[in-house]
């Protein structure tokens, strides 16, 4: 699994002219699904998403995790995180996990962060041409890969 998690002041999801999810101060996170992810991903993804401190302090150093500023969660699935770009200009998809395999991952990562936060998590719809608004603050945009854990 891979996720952009961007640090957001405003974010907000669009379907058909239609608002599907929309949160203020939070993180807008873009998630990725790999065929060969598993539960052990989502779950170190999730807790480290959750658990990731960078919101400023009152000294303004990254130091504060989204509990600690009341902070929401839009969950945006993006398969193009998984797009192969080595070979010619048009990307190729083969690496992001299909929708009989994906679409069940991307709910658990929904419940799974809705345990976590306490919050109802905001999201799209998967596989929708969605229509995606925010205000990254800082910007902070931090990227996430369960396969490499950096």
């Amino acid at each position: 699994m891979r996720a952009v998690l961007q640090r957001v002041t405003q974010a907000s999801c669009t379907v058909d002219g239609i608002v599907t999810g929309q949160i203020e101060m939070g993180f807008l996170v873009l998630l990725g699904i790999e065929a060969v992810d598993t539960n052990e991903d989502l779950d170190w993804l999730a807790q480290k998403i959750v658990g990731m401190r960078i919101f400023n302090d009152e000294n303004e150093m990254m130091n504060r995790a989204l509990a600690d500023v009341d902070g929401n969660i839009l969950l945006i699935s993006q398969f193009t995180l998984f797009a192969a770009t080595k070979k010619g200009n048009r990307p190729g998809f083969t690496r992001a996990a299909r929708p009989d395999f994906a679409i069940p991952l991307y709910e658990k990562m929904i419940e799974k962060l809705a345990a976590l936060t306490g919050k109802k998590i905001q999201t799209g719809i998967f596989g929708a041409d969605m229509k995606i608004a925010l205000l990254n603050d800082g910007p902070v945009t931090i990227v996430i890969d369960t396969k490499s854990k950096e």
